[in-house]
């Protein structure tokens, strides 16, 4: 069973870490009364280096926005400690590097886009100035223009808004950005932006920690994944360490000879072509295959997905509380 304490290799940790937290929990009161407990988080223990783009999985009621508001000082936990950019969770200077960009971000609607930028510069104390110069960059940075810029916030769309967030979460030019469900909402070219989006901060050096349950686009940008249910976190890893390297190959090719057939399971006619997945070593197939007079189309090395693995971790333990 794979660790969830996994931590980057020697050759590829960064420095230092971003964030670290032992053994977290948060219960909550419910009831009439205030006599029933939930836990919403169970023992949490993981660590964020600096630099890395960190996705955090869960289905729905899992326990991933409140690890998130935890983090960021929102709420305080009930056991455990943690660190945010080598401060106690919830210091106040840690907080002047960190970036948020909720779920649900709620702006007024009467403002318009710039309005919003220089009122979370106000928040965060910087001075004219350097807000005058820094709005422009983050217009242009999240991909909105400076005409974009001036329209009220109630003539948005939805993947606007989500840029205007990530806008207003980089006004301070955060080392540390929190994202909770950035990708909510938006359509598969908001998507696609927001992706490269997040990959643009990565390649700052930004450290990015996100909240996601859209698994195609975790694979593609994150260095490494946590997975809550139900409160624990299950796995902890890069994709490499929780999926592993299978020698499964998949094999594409066509050939008049089809005793090369024999060489694969699964194998499924495509026209004049054939696939499947080889029983035998890549090198003894492309000799055969040679000497039988075909030509392979496509050879690639196959590993479970990232979706499998999440549905096989999280099992039964999907249901929300």
């Amino acid at each position: 069973m794979q660790s969830i304490t996994s931590e980057p290799t020697t050759a590829t940790r960064p420095a230092s870490l971003a964030l670290a937290v032992q053994g977290l929990g948060k219960q909550y009161r419910t009831g009439f009364w205030l006599n029933r407990r939930v836990d919403s988080l169970k023992d949490c223990t993981l660590s964020v280096y600096q630099g890395e783009t960190f996705g955090l999985l869960g289905p729905n009621g899992a326990g991933k926005t409140t690890l998130m508001k935890v983090l960021l000082g929102i709420v305080p936990p009930t056991t455990g400690s943690g660190t945010v950019l080598g401060q106690p969770l919830g210091d106040q200077e840690a907080k002047k590097q960190v970036g948020y960009l909720p779920e649900n971000p709620y702006f007024y609607e009467y403002l318009s886009g710039t309005e919003v930028l220089v009122f979370t510069a106000r928040l965060f104390g910087l001075d004219t100035h350097t807000t005058r110069a820094r709005i422009p960059e983050l217009l242009a940075q999240v991909g909105l223009s400076e005409e974009a810029g001036a329209k009220q916030l109630r003539k948005y769309s939805k993947g606007m808004l989500q840029r205007i967030g990530l806008a207003q979460a980089l006004v301070n030019n955060p080392q540390l950005v929190f994202l909770d469900e950035p990708m909510s909402g938006l359509d598969p070219m908001g998507r696609f932006q927001m992706r490269e989006l997040v990959l643009s901060l990565k390649r700052q050096g930004k450290t990015v920690f996100f909240n996601s349950h859209i698994l195609s686009d975790v694979e593609q940008i994150c260095d490494r994944v946590g997975i809550l249910a139900q409160g624990e976190l299950v796995a902890l890893g890069s994709l490499d360490e929780l999926l592993g390297v299978k020698e499964t190959y998949h094999a594409h090719f066509r050939c008049p000879d089809q005793t090369v057939t024999a060489y694969l399971t699964d194998l499924e006619p495509l026209g004049d072509s054939w696939q499947g997945v080889l029983k035998v070593d890549p090198a003894q197939f492309l000799n055969e295959l040679t000497q039988a007079g075909g030509v392979l189309l496509e050879l690639k090395l196959q590993r479970p997905s990232l979706e499998t693995f999440f549905v096989e971790r999280v099992g039964n333990r999907a249901t929300p509380r």
